[in-house]
Parts: structure tokens; sequence; C-alpha cells
């Protein structure tokens, strides 16, 4: 199978789920679920050289043959698109993501242009949620004046402590972050800006100390936060990460937060990874594709107007996110039409045998798709955190028992 990305083709094996035969799964009463989630990335560069990001330091390339900037005429046709595929499924609501690289580089004038793009194209036909994920760096007062009267949300990347932001968070010539962007978050934390502020995301580093992490974080008073697990896969393994299957250093690490963040006598913050876990163990269904086993929701949208899936597909090898599909000729009902996206909309039918018969499978789900794969046989395995995973959904569990019992005693 040859997959063209930007002129470059890559010559692929096939392997699981390039073989699935979805007409044959239509026929037996599957139906794909719609998008609901559209993220766009409207600027491919970053003024950042973290030296662990998926989209520049990892296995796909493909930014190299991208242009910085989506172009307004493919702005404005996404738009249209999102529209029809809001009108054809008849969605209650969408969401679009502004996302990069580092989407602040676009411009104010830009982002402000496409903002009001995206109203004036969707509200018509659909509630329209728009968020913006930034490092942080060139968010100012004038940026957040004009977030506040467009109604986007905005996330901003942020690894914990000064130490433990600026190990991984640096500019290229190796100065830190941190400073820049502990300015950025004390405007988000006026009052007026409030409703902008969505939240922190950190990605995790065994080096560095997780209450203390967790504490650098909770100096921003973020009304949420999240941890993500290092990209890597069963052919690239992430840091510390072998195949000792007693050895679980990421578990470890979050269960410290967990512990921390559980037993605090007043709710500090909501952490997305943990709730999700403990409304998965109460019978809810995950808003997240890193657990459960909810279908996926989200597809991308490149600044050349490829549609691609989820870019954190990018770890796993070259074009592992293409789909073949352009914006200027292809519905995104063409999208849910394809091998890979069915395969991440299947639940348990798509995880691997070793899955299938663990007791925490519609918890787990399989872990976060990209981290599954393995050279020669795909995206069908176990992700290569699984032994973290389950010990840190086991002590989430055993966590939320004891409770139940404890008041169960008590109403007694």
């Amino acid at each position: 199978m040859a997959v063209d990305v930007g002129g470059f083709k890559e010559e692929m094996a096939l392997e699981w789920p390039a073989m699935l035969d979805v007409d044959e799964l239509v026929t037996k009463g599957w139906r794909p679920n719609p998008f609901r989630q559209f993220l766009l990335k409207v600027h491919s560069r970053c003024n950042l050289s973290c030296d662990y990001c998926y989209m520049y330091t990892l296995a796909d390339q493909s930014w190299r043959f991208r242009p910085p900037r989506m172009s307004p005429s493919l702005l404005t046709l996404t738009a249209r698109r999102i529209a029809e595929h809001a009108r054809v499924h008849k969605l209650d609501s969408v969401r679009v993501i502004l996302h990069g690289g580092e989407p602040l580089l676009a411009g104010r004038s830009y982002l402000a242009d496409a903002v009001r793009l995206l109203r004036q194209t969707l509200e018509p036909v659909v509630r329209l949620y728009v968020n913006l994920q930034t490092n942080g760096i060139f968010l100012d007062e004038s940026f957040l004046e004009m977030f506040r009267s467009l109604g986007v949300r905005v996330g901003v990347s942020l690894d914990g402590d000064e130490g433990a932001h600026n190990r991984h968070r640096r500019h290229a010539g190796g100065t830190g972050s941190y400073a820049a962007v502990c300015q950025a978050l004390h405007l988000l934390m006026r009052p007026e800006n409030r409703e902008v502020y969505s939240g922190l995301l950190c990605t995790i580093d065994l080096r560095n100390d997780p209450i203390t992490v967790y504490g650098g974080m909770l100096e921003f008073n973020p009304p949420a936060m999240d941890f993500l697990l290092p990209h890597g896969t069963w052919s690239a393994p992430p840091p510390d990460r072998d195949g000792d299957q007693k050895h679980v250093p990421y578990a470890d690490w979050l269960i410290a937060v967990f512990d921390r963040w559980y037993g605090s006598p007043h709710r500090e913050t909501r952490i997305r990874l943990f709730e999700e876990i403990i409304h998965l163990l109460l019978g809810g269904a995950s808003q997240s594709e890193a657990v459960g086993l909810t279908p996926t929701s989200l597809v991308v949208i490149e600044t050349d107007g490829t549609i691609e899936q989820t870019d954190t597909l990018k770890v796993a090898y070259m074009s592992a996110p293409a789909t073949g599909l352009h914006i200027t000729r292809d519905s995104f009902d063409a999208a849910l039409r394809l091998p890979s996206i069915a395969a991440r909309q299947l639940g348990l039918d798509a995880l691997a045998d070793d899955c299938t018969a663990c007791s925490l499978r519609r918890v787990c789900g399989g872990g976060l798709y990209p981290h599954r794969y393995r050279l020669g046989s795909g995206f069908r395995n176990p992700s290569v955190y699984c032994p973290d995973l389950f010990r840190l959904i086991d002590h989430i569990r055993q966590r939320i028992l004891a409770d139940l019992r404890a008041r169960m005693g008590t109403a007694r």
C-alpha cells in the first residue's frame, strides 16, 4: 500500500487495521459515528523546540512538506465541510480545536477572522465550541481580549514547576520557556479571563517529582489539568517502559498525584484522566480516547487541507495519520468509511486478545490507540503502557471501593 504525503511516498506492509472490510461491517449492522471534534492545524510551525514533541521529533515528519499556515480559502472550505457534516448527521454541537505547531503564530487578525468565519458558517446549523491549545509564549492581553469577545477557550501546556517545565519545553537556543509561560498564566488567572481559561496540559517525565509537578501546576489555579504519557510504541518504546510486567513507573508516578488529589479535603482542580477512570469504573462512558471504549469522534485538517486521523499517530511511522483524503474533494463522511477510522470506533472488537481477556478491558479500553502500535502487527496490541494502566486503574478502583464500603457502613 502506498501512502502519498505532500509528494512523499512510503511503501507499507499490510498491518491491522488495513485489512478491515468496512462494507462487510456495515452489512453486519455496524454504523460509523460522526465526527464531533475537528482539529484545525492553523499553523504547522512552532516557536519552541521541545525534545519530546510528536510533531517534529518522532516518526512522522510530514510537517516538512506542508505550508506554515492554512490559507483562508481552505479555512472557508473546511468550515463548510464541517457544517455539511453537522447537517447530514443532525448534530447538536461540534467542537473546533485550533492547533499547531503553535496556533498563535498564525497572528491575531488571522485567528479572529478564522473564528468569526467558523461562527458565521456553523452557528446557523449547529452549536459551536471553539478551543485553542498553546504553549503560551505569545499569549498576551490583546490575544485574551480577542478570545473573550469571540468565546474561545484556551489551554496551555505546562510541565509543572520551573525545573520540570524547562527540562523539555525550551527554545531552539536551549533557554527554558517557563518565565514566559508564567506571564501568560498570570493573565489567564485574572477574573475577567477566567471564562477563557480551560486548563493545563502536562507531559510526564519520571525524573520530575510528581507532587512537585502537581503543586507547580496548582499555583496557577487551573480549572482543569491533564497528564499525558510520553508517546511511544512497542517498536519505539517510551522512556523507562521496558518489557517487565512488574515494572510500573508511570503508574507509580500517577498514583502519587492521584492520592494527593483524591485525598485533598477540598476540590483543588479537575484532573481529566482520573475523572474519566472513576466515571468508567462507576459504569459511565469515556469522553477521552486515553481510556475507555468510546468511539473516536476527532478528525484533523492539516494546513494543506489534507484530512487526517488523530495527530498523535505520528509516533507510529511516517504517514501513519494519513487518509488520502483532501478537503477540496472529499467529505468527512468519506473518512468515516476508512478501515483506519472504523478500527477506532469498533470498541471491544478492535482490541487484542490479551485485552479482551482482561478484567479491566472496558475501563482501560486498550489505552491510547497510537501506543498500541507494533511493527508487523499494526495496532491490534495492548498499549505499550499496559502494566502501568492496569496498576493505576486497579489502585483507583480499590480507593473508590473502600470509600463506598465506608459510606455504606456509615449509612447503616
